[in-house]
């Protein structure tokens, strides 16, 4: 059957002799990513939207991926940050760091902007100034350090972590570091609507609860203290030269 749509216009509907009429359409990446082989639970399209929005993935950025799973939020990074970006992903196993070359050469082929990296992110990573990291692994609040080193000042650190107590773990290691701020997190629930003539309802089942999202920046270190003294805002030099001021002047 497969062979007999080669060549065949994307769109076109094929009748078989069965009588069944077929669409022939490429699959979508939300098509493909449940259909993944897949050895750990894949980041399903429902997360992947908000983790590259809320980590503000753009075209030629630096994007360093600890954890590679199955590949796809490797396969959704590639993507966001095309030709002339660069991804680094950092994996310990090599049944992930395979099956996730695997999929990435399904989904891409070549990926000549990808290197994976077989090793132990914990130990720290090789990149400096990169623009966003995403971590997906079961602690990420233990990488905290090496990831400060690896990002650049502005830079955006995304974790993704399935539990609550991951959650919060990872929240107040963030929260205890000088290096982080503007911490946020959140989780993503999808419920589709079935709208057949007057029906217009949800259906019964709907894709609630598959990871928390943590979204933090990079601060840029603090100056020391008598920097901070020393620095002295030009309005409250103003505000001090107009209380010395007469009043009856």
């Amino acid at each position: 059957m497969a062979d007999s749509l080669v060549g065949i216009e994307e769109g076109s509907r094929v009748k078989f002799s069965g009588g069944e009429t077929f669409l022939v359409l490429r699959p979508t990446y939300a098509d493909l990513v449940p259909h993944l082989p897949r050895t750990a639970q894949v980041i399903y399209p429902k997360d992947t939207g908000p983790l590259i929005v809320w980590g503000d993935v753009f075209p030629g950025a630096t994007v360093i991926e600890g954890g590679v799973g199955a590949g796809a939020l490797t396969i959704a990074l590639l993507r966001a940050i095309g030709p002339l970006g660069r991804l680094v992903s950092y994996e310990i196993r090599d049944d992930f760091a395979d099956l996730a070359q695997r999929n990435v050469a399904t989904f891409f082929g070549a990926a000549p902007n990808w290197t994976l990296k077989r090793r132990d992110l914990y130990e720290g990573f090789d990149e400096t100034a990169a623009d966003r990291m995403f971590l997906d692994l079961p602690e990420p609040g233990r990488a905290l350090e090496v990831a400060a080193r690896a990002l650049r000042p502005g830079g955006v650190l995304v974790g993704y972590v399935p539990t609550a107590l991951q959650l919060k773990d990872t929240v107040d290691a963030l929260q205890a570091n000088a290096d982080f701020g503007q911490i946020e997190s959140f989780e993503t629930l999808l419920r589709h609507w079935q709208v057949k003539g007057l029906s217009v309802r949800p259906l019964n089942r709907m894709v609630a609860h598959s990871a928390f999202i943590i979204i933090a920046r990079r601060l840029a270190a603090a100056p020391p203290p008598e920097a901070q003294a020393e620095s002295t805002s030009p309005w409250s030099e103003r505000a001090e030269e107009s209380e010395d001021e007469d009043p009856k002047r």
